[in-house]
């Protein structure tokens, strides 16, 4: 009997691309579910089956997991009223339709993996926060709870559901650090407001490891920080970035100006998440790289 397929929404994104290509060398069959067949056959070739529309998608039953990472990007343009409703809908009315789709099987997925990220807590200080912390509302507050709200209904069919909480992921061609890199290198780059705000990080490949483990360990459900267990403020995290691009940390960039700049984007990187990832130390999950240093190193430094 053939092994059963993954479906990957967000597949050519950042994460989601890594976590395809790591599924792939595992020799597991993925569908990709995006907006462009011709992007994802750019990506992947003919090593996975592109679709577009929840409603080509054969039975649930074809699925051992669905993984759910689809939205559009959250700080590819500056907020507006539309644009926020862009990155709701995006988020949640694809999961809703998912959910949808499965509730419809008579043998739906073992497991759905829907993304959320950190920005479900708000901006805490220096509070130190797990998965039972108390949130505090904004925009990102109210689209992670209501993405992972639209997720769990996915239990009512029996689905067992992991929501990631993602903090700033460390990896190649994507996120925030993506943005910093280039006035970093140029030895323009500093903190951000006072830099005393936490930042809750995770090398890429312990973030893939969080998603392999929860496809695969059947008593994971519910929300987990996928975050390193050592989080750094934004001081912290600038200078040990100047230091390993051997560069001057020279201009911080004031609270005010990022503002004017951004926004109210502006909360994403002034914001202060002091994020401990609980449940998955209490699952003895063992991250590669938990010391920021040694994962900037490994991010930034090109293999010889």
């Amino acid at each position: 009997m053939p092994n059963k397929s993954i479906l990957i929404t967000g597949g050519t994104g950042f994460l989601g691309s890594a976590l395809t290509f790591k599924l792939l060398q595992q020799h597991q069959p993925a569908v990709i579910l995006g907006r462009s067949a011709d992007k994802i056959m750019r990506c992947f070739g003919n090593q996975v089956q592109a679709v577009t529309r929840v409603s080509d998608l054969a039975d649930a039953g074809s699925f051992k997991a669905v993984i759910n990472l689809a939205g559009a990007g959250i700080f590819d343009r500056r907020w507006n009223e539309a644009r926020k409703q862009v990155l709701r809908d995006s988020r949640i009315q694809l999961t809703q339709q998912l959910v949808s789709w499965m509730a419809d099987s008579s043998n739906p997925p073992d497991v759905l993996i829907s993304g959320s990220a950190i920005g479900f807590y708000g901006d805490q200080g220096d509070q130190t926060l797990t998965e039972q912390s108390q949130p505090r509302p904004d925009f990102s507050q109210k689209l992670c709870a209501d993405w992972e709200t639209a997720a769990l209904q996915a239990e009512t069919a029996g689905t067992r559901v992991c929501l990631i909480r993602t903090g700033l992921v460390l990896g190649q061609g994507g996120g925030l650090l993506k943005r910093m890199l280039l006035p970093f290198r140029f030895g323009l780059g500093g903190r951000l407001g006072n830099g005393r705000q936490w930042m809750s990080w995770i090398h890429w490949q312990d973030w893939i490891g969080i998603v392999l483990t929860m496809m695969d360990n059947p008593d994971m459900r519910g929300p987990y920080n996928a975050t390193a267990p050592m989080p750094v403020t934004n001081q912290e995290f600038s200078a040990t970035l100047a230091g390993i691009l051997n560069r001057p940390m020279l201009l911080p960039m004031p609270e005010t100006v990022l503002k004017v700049v951004l926004g109210e984007m502006a909360a994403l990187v002034l914001g202060s998440q002091r994020v401990m990832p609980q449940r998955l130390l209490a699952q003895d999950f063992q991250f590669q790289y938990s010391q920021l240093d040694t994962a900037l190193r490994n991010v930034l430094t090109p293999t010889q």
